[in-house]
C-alpha cells in the first residue's frame, strides 16, 4: 500500500480515523511512502502541536513512532521522474505540487500500473486524483 502522510498522522496521534487506519496499517506488509512524507508528517503534528499543546512525553512517542514506520518503509526516492509525472497530475487534476509530488511516487511504485493498488489518504482532492488514475482509495 503506498501511504499519504494525510493518513499517517492519525497513526501518529489520536484523531477520528485512527482506529481505521491502525487497523489498515497493520493489514501492510509493505508500506510505501514518498521521500518528503515524514516531514510532511512532522509538520502536521507541529502545527497541531502549536494549536493545542501536546504533552511532551506524546510528543515524544510521536517521533518515536514516526521514525519506527520510517525505518519499516519502503520510500520512493525525488527524481526527475517523479517531477515529470506530478508536472503531468498537476496539469490534469486540481492537486497542489506536494500532493502531485504523493500520487506522482505512488504511480512510479506501481510502476504505472495502479488498477488492483491501494492509495491510502484522507485528503478528498488527492483521493479522487488518486482514484481517477486507477487506484483503489482507502480508507
Amino acid at each position: 500500500m503506498f501511504w499519504d502522510s494525510s493518513a499517517l498522522v492519525p497513526l501518529l496521534v489520536s484523531e477520528d480515523q485512527s482506529a481505521a487506519l491502525t487497523t489498515l496499517a497493520g493489514e501492510d506488509r509493505e508500506m510505501t511512502m514518498w521521500w518528503a512524507t515524514p516531514l510532511e508528517c512532522q509538520s502536521a503534528v507541529h502545527r497541531r502541536h502549536r494549536e493545542d499543546p501536546l504533552a511532551t512525553e506524546i510528543m515524544t512517542a510521536v517521533t518515536e513512532r514516526l521514525r519506527a514506520i520510517v525505518e519499516h518503509a519502503d520510500t520512493v526516492s525525488p527524481t526527475d521522474e517523479v517531477r515529470r509525472r506530478a508536472a503531468r497530475l498537476v496539469s490534469v487534476h486540481p492537486l497542489r505540487a506536494a500532493d502531485a509530488l504523493q500520487l506522482a511516487s505512488a504511480l512510479i511504485w506501481c510502476e504505472e500500473q495502479p488498477q488492483g493498488e491501494v492509495f491510502v489518504c484522507l485528503d478528498a482532492r488527492l483521493r479522487d486524483a488518486a482514484h481517477r488514475e486507477g487506484f483503489d482509495v482507502r480508507p
